[in-house]
């Protein structure tokens, strides 16, 4: 304290200095008599600001006094974090269909993958077993197993560069495409029990691959995100490409920001080139899965070209996110050129075959408060093939005059960030059949678990 009247007091002197060459007595009794004040006005405003400093290192901190029992749990479990993180996604559901599962087909469409309906009563459906940590300065690193038909398939583990100059960012190893906006979400944070028909049709209902993917993020004031990919072409809508090292390619963008204080938005641009050889339209990862119950099993050869453009728009009413209204849209095209090949217990007979097919999907939903929320959501199919040999186009179940559409309906009760149970309601046409599903879903979190994008 003293050293800060001395400045003061020096500062006052030098200014003073040459004004007593020039002034009379009366004059230096008055700038004494105000350096005197302002000396008085500062101690007692460091004084007031001691005493205010004093008050608020005595009081209890306000964490420990009003912290609840979650928030406790929650500290404590981060202090005995694993490393890596391990989680555990606990993804059943009870399933109830008015017309048989194995029946059910996408007229005009020859999908694979993961499509189709779950069967009827209880199942696993999607649940996972993850596990992810910083590797060290450089490297991020996240493995993804989940259930399909009590087999365990490894879905995601792929590393990822955390320090790379210019905004870079490089991926490598097994990982969910960027390709469309749900396609890179675990199927436990979808909006839905199940995924568009879109997604169905178009992705074999997730497409991940073996590959590297580069993207880079702008320096702008809006989020502007560029990348590509270079994959190997195991996984469908590609099919046996592996043979030339990397059958498939894709890019993206993604552009987003906020408007005020209660909407954001994002938009996002995709397109996929896929080889594929001899691929099938059976259920399973890749073409090699038994490709159905019918005599007819048609495979393709040629080129696929998907292109898609997303939507997500988020609306909180009252600038608190935990109420809210959320759009989100896709919609894709594909072209697809080559040859059909069908085997019958004659041989192999096969024909020139063009495929131009199109899809969408939208849904709203409506969170009032953290616990519930609700949405509706509708999509369509649309295919237009054609082929040298129209019979042969029949026998393989590409000939449609129906389009696929769904109406969904969701109800979902949060009892906390790591607990959800969801009811659903599909009503389904696809070929001039309707079918009614129900579907109960309950999702439970265990262990350490990543934020989810937005």
């Amino acid at each position: 304290m003293c050293l800060r009247y001395l400045a003061a007091a020096l500062l006052a002197l030098g200014c003073i200095q040459p004004v007593v060459a020039e002034s009379t007595n009366d004059d230096i009794e008055q700038l004494r008599r105000e350096l005197s004040a302002l000396k008085n006005q500062y101690e007692s405003h460091v004084q007031t600001l001691e005493a205010r400093l004093a008050e608020l290192e005595q009081a209890p901190p306000p964490v420990a006094a009003s912290a609840s029992p979650t928030a406790a749990a929650s500290a404590a479990t981060a202090a005995r974090a694993f490393n890596p993180a391990l989680s555990v996604i606990l993804n059943g559901r009870y399933g109830a269909y008015s017309r048989d599962p194995d029946d059910r087909e996408l007229a005009g469409f020859q999908a694979g993958g993961e499509a189709g309906l779950a069967d009827e009563g209880f199942t696993l459906n999607e649940t996972e077993l993850a596990a992810s940590a910083n590797i060290d300065d450089w490297f991020y690193g996240q493995l993804n197993a989940v259930v399909h038909d009590d087999e365990l398939e490894l879905e995601e583990a792929f590393f990822q560069t955390l320090s790379l100059p210019a905004g870079l960012r490089l991926k490598g190893g097994r990982f969910l495409s960027e390709i469309g906006y749900q396609n890179s979400l675990h199927a436990h944070a979808w909006d839905f029990a199940d995924a568009p028909l879109a997604y169905e049709a178009f992705l074999g209902r997730h497409y991940y691959d073996d590959g590297v993917q580069l993207a880079w993020v702008a320096p702008l004031p809006l989020w502007l995100e560029l990348g590509a990919e270079l994959l190997r072409g195991d996984s469908f809508p590609a099919a046996s490409a592996q043979r030339d090292g990397a059958g498939a390619r894709s890019v993206f963008a993604h552009l987003g920001g906020a408007i005020g204080e209660r909407h954001e938005w994002q938009l996002g641009l995709s397109h996929l080139w896929a080889e594929a050889n001899q691929r099938s339209g059976g259920h399973g990862h890749g073409h090699e899965e038994e490709a159905g119950h019918d005599e007819h099993v048609a495979l393709f050869d040629g080129d696929s070209d998907l292109a898609s453009v997303d939507l997500v728009w988020r609306w909180y009413p009252t600038g608190d996110p935990r109420r809210q209204l959320k759009l989100q849209a896709e919609y894709f095209e594909r072209d697809e050129r080559g040859r059909l090949l069908i085997e019958e217990e004659g041989g192999l007979e096969q024909t020139r075959y063009r495929g131009d097919h199109s899809g969408w999907y939208a849904q709203l939903l409506w969170q009032p408060n953290l616990r519930w929320r609700t949405g509706l959501r509708y999509g369509r199919l649309q295919a237009d093939n054609d082929a040298g040999d129209l019979e042969l186009l029949e026998e393989a179940g590409l000939l449609a005059d129906h389009d696929p559409q769904r109406w969904s309906w969701m109800l979902e009760f949060n009892r906390s960030e790591f607990s959800r149970v969801r009811l659903q309601y599909n009503r389904e046409r696809i070929g001039g059949v309707l079918d009614h599903q129900w579907l109960l879903q309950y999702v439970h979190s265990l262990g350490a678990h990543g934020a989810h994008r937005f």
